[in-house]
């Protein structure tokens, strides 16, 4: 027999409210315009770089075609948290972008780092790209498991940063067979699923038009 577990109905309505609020303080952010000749850069691991799939189906190029911007892949494929903060610098030195869309964190997940420095290497992260002038989008990275969902570190920075998250399409993604090639990378298909969901994030943020 399916047992539900007993929660008092008035706490349990409490955690759902506060969920929603954090979901929504970071998906409801704003963001300024973003000119024709933006510079976008996705900046993160396998899944910026577009592991799964053929050269040019990773997301970084589809969001470009969709969007008509620059967009400037720098995923390295198993790269975790301290060593994207250590290249950021010159990647930001060497691209100047408007906007940065950070999709790290996921090795430092699946290799079970300590998430408090996880937490910290994406908080700075962003604060060296809003040092230089450019937005930042968070991308919510699964947490491992069996029931895919993103980890809620995601929702706390972007909180707390007051930045966009892109906080449900991965998790989405890894769950379906038919857009994945394998338990942590999409495929073409996936891909290009993401890039829409991004594409839909930076219109609701008034970035695009």
């Amino acid at each position: 027999m399916l047992r539900i577990p007993s929660v008092p109905i008035p706490e349990l309505i409490l955690a759902l409210v506060l969920a929603l609020f954090i979901t929504a303080c970071g998906s409801d952010a704003k963001l300024p315009p973003l000119a024709n000749d933006a510079v976008i850069l996705a900046f993160g691991n396998s899944l910026t770089y577009g592991t799964g799939a053929k050269q040019g189906e990773d997301y970084p190029n589809v969001l470009a075609q969709a969007t008509g911007r620059t967009v400037v892949n720098e995923g390295i494929p198993g790269e975790e948290s301290d060593a994207g903060l250590a290249r950021l610098p010159a990647v930001l030195d060497q691209t100047r972008p408007d906007l940065v869309i950070l999709g790290h964190g996921g090795n430092d997940l699946l290799r079970k780092r300590n998430l408090t420095q996880t937490q910290t290497n994406l908080r700075r992260m962003a604060a060296l790209a809003q040092a230089q002038g450019a937005s930042v989008v968070l991308l919510g990275i699964p947490k491992p498991g069996l029931f895919l969902g993103t980890h809620p570190m995601y929702r706390e920075l972007a909180e707390e940063l007051g930045v966009p998250l892109e906080d449900g399409a991965l998790a989405d993604i890894l769950s379906d067979a038919a857009l994945k090639t394998d338990s942590i990378h999409p495929n073409a298909s996936g891909y290009a699923k993401l890039a829409a969901a991004l594409h839909e994030l930076l219109r609701r943020s008034g970035a695009l038009d």
